[in-house]
């Protein structure tokens, strides 16, 4: 087993250039997931109808189908069937915010639903409506509650980003993928497309345990 380390070194800012990319679009995509989560989490809970059928089914569609089926749809499918033509960027982030989505909208209600239930009736006992006992009541500490779980979907979600590659978006193992196509070395440039990773979801864990410390009840 022969690992050239020279190429791995020499292309490493070629690699970093693609990490740089893929830190980006894992951001915007976590934001667009827990905006979405947020709102259908909520949702889930919620005994109205019209809120809780469709966030039912978001859930069940976008968790019961493969993530790199939903980027082709929203890259292949929709210039096809409506005339949207979205870049890869834009394409990348939506799919994986959408996806994300459906996985912090399940997190979100699960620690709604930790919380006890005289809480909210306590909070609706002294005027508040449903809308405000869930802003300043049950959402501050069930937001400490996820924030584990929170965790986890950022790293889940660095590690997926590596499937927007298949529509060109040039991220970390796109980048690797180039070199390798060039030098046939395909072993050292995904060990070391591997080592990066590796480094940005140790760096992504971190920052959730001092996150999770500074959040953290005395």
């Amino acid at each position: 087993m022969n690992v050239n380390l020279n190429l791995i070194i020499t292309n490493l800012p070629f690699l970093i250039k693609g990490a740089l990319t893929t830190i980006v679009i894992t951001f915007f995509a976590f934001l667009l997931g827990l905006f979405l989560g947020l709102f259908v989490g909520i949702g889930r809970t919620s005994k109205i109808k019209l809120f809780r059928i469709p966030s039912s089914l978001y859930v069940q569609f976008i968790r019961g189908t493969p993530l790199l089926v939903q980027i082709f749809i929203l890259y292949f499918g929709l210039p096809s069937a409506f005339n949207i033509n979205l870049n890869s960027y834009v394409a990348g982030i939506l799919a994986l915010g959408i996806n994300s989505g459906a996985y912090i909208a399940e997190i979100v209600r699960s620690g709604i639903q930790s919380i006890d239930r005289g809480q909210i009736e306590a909070a609706r006992s002294l005027g508040m409506t449903h809308a405000k006992a869930m802003q300043y009541v049950i959402l501050p500490q069930a937001f400490r509650r996820i924030l584990p779980p929170l965790g986890n979907e950022i790293i889940i979600l660095l590690k997926d980003s590596s499937l927007v590659s298949t529509i060109a978006l040039p991220e970390l193992l796109f980048n690797g993928k180039l070199v390798a196509s060039r030098t046939y070395d395909y072993f050292s440039m995904y060990l070391g497309v591997a080592f990066v990773y590796l480094i940005l979801t140790w760096a992504a864990s971190q920052l959730v345990s001092y996150i999770e410390r500074r959040f953290a009840i005395p």
